[in-house]
């Protein structure tokens, strides 16, 4: 029970969190830099992979071993590491390969994944704790 409220309450946070940013932010700034190779429609099959992926992993990592230890702080700083070398990755390698791809977008898409990471890795913890201690 407790690794699923783990599961399902990371989840909520990263997914409302992301949610808002990219339709606030993200996208907008990725329209504008590349936007004739962006998709007309969201793909929901490979971006439901990707969060249910990338959640799992998060869990496995960072979130339960702290949940397990008592140290919400612990998920929040290493989900954070998670996010930014994930969220590094995938941005920095762009930048290498492809056209149009921005430093300002290699910064603001790796520090909202760094963030959003720590804060869902920690959020998680926390209402974990609450629900069922």
């Amino acid at each position: 029970m407790q690794i699923l409220t783990l599961y399902i309450s990371t989840s909520l946070v990263f997914l409302l969190l992301d949610a808002v940013m990219l339709k606030s932010v993200i996208h907008p700034l990725f329209a504008r830099n590349i936007g004739d190779l962006l998709a007309p429609e969201l793909r929901l099959g490979p971006a439901a992979v990707f969060y249910l992926a990338y959640v799992a992993g998060l869990i496995a990592l960072v979130s339960y071993p702290a949940l397990r230890e008592g140290v919400p702080g612990q998920a929040l700083w290493r989900g954070a590491l998670v996010g930014a070398m994930a969220y590094g990755t995938y941005e920095f390698t762009n930048y290498a390969t492809l056209r149009g791809w921005s430093p300002v977008m290699v910064a603001t898409d790796m520090a909202w994944g760094t963030v959003l990471t720590g804060l869902a890795a920690w959020a998680g913890v926390l209402i974990t704790r609450a629900f069922t201690s």
